[in-house]
């Protein structure tokens, strides 16, 4: 069970957080950066429960959005705490940085990482700051990613 599942304080303000940087739409539509596919929809959901992927034309509720976000946060904080365990016992505000990086470039990209790999080695300063290498979306830096890394990394750094 996650953290996120423990803990109404961490849900809460992962919720908080995730909704905020991803934005909710609705309706939809085309990946940002490509101009196609991944479709996304939601809280930046590209694929349904049932793993199929997002089509265009589709429409979802505001409540249908918000239990997406709250399943697809929790699968995702559980790939968190296989790949860094110490996430466990991380500050609150660390611990959902580290779970909004993993859920927006994805729990293989982040496990990959040298955002996880330095936390691995107990170098949270270090691994707070490389938050700031993933600000590209097909290879080009977006000024709305840049934002979004540094934001998560003060909260990563929030205690040190």
């Amino acid at each position: 069970m996650s953290r996120l599942k423990k803990s109404a304080a961490a849900a809460a303000l992962a919720a908080t957080v995730l909704g905020g940087f991803e934005g909710l739409r609705l309706a939809a539509y085309p990946d940002p950066a490509t101009k196609a596919y991944p479709w996304t929809v939601c809280y930046g959901e590209t694929r349904l429960e049932d793993g199929s992927p997002v089509r265009p034309g589709m429409k979802f509720t505001l409540d249908q959005c918000k239990q997406m976000l709250v399943e697809r946060a929790d699968e995702f904080a559980d790939a968190l705490e296989r790949c860094v365990p110490s996430a466990k016992e991380m500050p609150a505000k660390r611990y959902v940085a580290h779970l909004s990086l993993s859920y927006n470039i994805g729990t293989g990209a982040y496990c990959k990482s040298s955002v996880a790999r330095l936390q691995n080695a107990r170098q949270t300063r270090a691994s707070c700051d490389a938050f700031l290498k993933w600000n590209r979306a097909a290879g080009v830096v977006l000024p709305g990613l840049t934002r979004r890394r540094q934001q998560e990394r003060a909260m990563c750094l929030e205690g040190l």
